[in-house]
């Protein structure tokens, strides 16, 4: 069902090296904004999937009942940020040059120039004012999976992409959650599906120290998997509550 006064902004994700899209439209929070979903500026087309944005909004409701609560999402699965490890999936890399140069950084930046472009949120006639309250992160696994020298560069690239995100937002400060990735175990071979999974996780637990405006969620380690790369619903759902929980309390309202 819809979850009342939550809205979301989903931008269309698109390949790297593609023209810039991050089109979408505000619309009240419900599932369907998972992997699958697609808009065209005019209508929202939702999957059959859902992500952590279902929760998150629903728990960060329940947290600040008073306030409106508005989402701005951007995902692409799969992609990294090191250039060496996107694949065919996407690199977040701000300096990506392969092609138009061209990447995920730039749908991303498309997608908050669009959200922002909205005067009336909600559609109740009056003007509206986003204040951005937070960054949520779920990624990682992908620069895991190829060779120790790309996990290794992980913590300096993550720095960067959150800097440069939070200059995009024009907050210095805002709160950053981190979800710290985790291993299903089902590799045919050693079992270990991301192959220096253990090198990004450090990696990511030691942004969060250093940085006083992050912190880090670690519940995806007892996590259960509905492939050998994704969570199982619960999974998610859970993660969601405690991306919520997280952001909130480095709002200072704990």
């Amino acid at each position: 069902q819809p979850e009342p006064g939550v809205f979301i902004f989903h931008g269309n994700t698109s390949p790297d090296t593609t023209e810039i899209d991050g089109k979408g439209i505000w619309a009240e929070l419900m599932p369907g904004h998972g992997y699958g979903f697609t808009s065209d500026g005019q209508s929202n087309y939702l999957s059959e999937r859902f992500g952590v944005e279902l929760t998150f909004g629903r728990r960060l409701k329940q947290l600040m009942p008073g306030e409106n609560i508005a989402l701005i999402k951007y995902a692409r699965s799969g992609s990294s940020i090191d250039v060496e490890a996107a694949g065919k999936f996407g690199c977040w890399d701000p300096d990506f040059s392969t092609g138009n140069g061209i990447n995920q950084y730039d749908h991303f930046l498309a997608t908050v120039r669009n959200a922002f472009a909205v005067e009336d949120i909600d559609g109740d006639g009056e003007k509206d004012r986003l204040i951005p309250a937070g960054i949520i992160w779920m990624q990682g696994e992908s620069d895991g999976a190829f060779t120790k020298e790309i996990a290794v560069r992980y913590e300096a690239n993550l720095k960067e992409l959150m800097n440069m995100i939070r200059a995009a937002l024009r907050m210095d400060d805002i709160p950053v959650v981190i979800g710290q990735i985790s291993d299903s175990g089902q590799d045919d071979k050693d079992g270990m599906v991301w192959n220096f999974g253990h090198i990004i996780r450090t990696a990511q637990a030691s942004f969060a120290e250093k940085d006083e405006c992050a912190s880090l969620v670690i519940s995806t380690s007892g996590y259960q998997y509905s492939d050998r790369w994704h969570y199982d619903s619960a999974g998610y759902l859970d993660l969601g509550n405690k991306f919520a929980e997280a952001v909130w309390k480095l709002s200072d309202n704990e």
